[in-house]
């Protein structure tokens, strides 16, 4: 019985890659503000970059916390 929980899990995450990347592929133009939203660190000099996309991140986090609440709670 773990054997097939463990093969669903798999699937289950097999197929959320798919969904991202086909939204990547379709979509991936349309995503440019991804990454440059206000609050977003970039420092740049001569010889050195940083980047840190706080805001990016923060934002993400969110969403990713709402739709797997939802999927916990639907599934």
């Amino acid at each position: 019985m773990e054997n097939q929980s463990i093969g669903r899990v798999i699937i289950f995450i097999g197929l959320i890659i798919l969904i991202v990347g086909v939204i990547y592929y379709f979509f991936g133009n349309k995503s440019s503000w991804l990454g440059n939203l206000p609050g977003d660190l970039k420092l740049e000099k001569e010889n050195f970059k940083f980047y840190f996309p706080i805001t990016t991140m923060i934002l993400l986090s969110l969403v990713f916390t709402i739709v797997l609440r939802l999927l916990r709670k639907f599934l």
